[in-house]
């Protein structure tokens, strides 16, 4: 009967065989680029970056109001929107908060791992208040016999 440190020592082997295995395979792989890979990496993307969405929350905005910029990219190895960010999420759908003080005209450029670029822009118009418009009070003061008495600056009734 074996010891326990003689079977210890033979799943060691076996397991050391195992990742030596595995290392070849992944070095064969490396090596000839052709081989398809069942799981494409993160890092790399096929095809030019495209940019799928690229909006604003809102279609108009006051000065101080915020709103979001909301993007989608595919392929794309990095995103800028300008005139505000870089390095943004490389995400499936992103948005962003800003808050525009004038009109302001936005562009999202996707630069790809094939060295294409993608850009998409809008204007955002920011709308300023009209100042509020009311119309001038006017205050009737009973005066002789009952008719209203118009009651201007300056006047005063006994």
């Amino acid at each position: 009967m074996e010891s326990n440190n003689q079977m210890a020592f033979r799943w060691y082997k076996f397991w050391m065989a195992l990742t030596l295995l595995t290392a070849v395979w992944a070095l064969q792989l490396l090596r000839n680029p052709t081989t398809p890979l069942w799981v494409h990496p993160p890092a790399t993307g096929t095809g030019p970056a495209r940019i799928l969405r690229f909006y604003a929350s809102s279609g108009a905005v006051v000065p101080g109001q915020q709103v979001q910029l909301c993007y989608a990219v595919e392929n794309a190895r990095s995103v800028r929107i300008s005139p505000l960010f870089t390095g943004l999420y490389l995400t499936a759908n992103q948005c962003v908060l800003v808050t525009p003080e004038h009109t302001t005209h936005f562009t999202l450029l996707a630069e790809g791992y094939d060295g294409s670029v993608a850009a998409k822009s809008f204007t955002l118009p920011v709308q300023n208040l009209p100042p509020p418009s009311t119309p001038p009070a006017q205050v009737h003061v009973a005066g002789r016999a009952g008719r209203p008495t118009p009651l201007t600056t300056g006047s005063r009734s006994c």
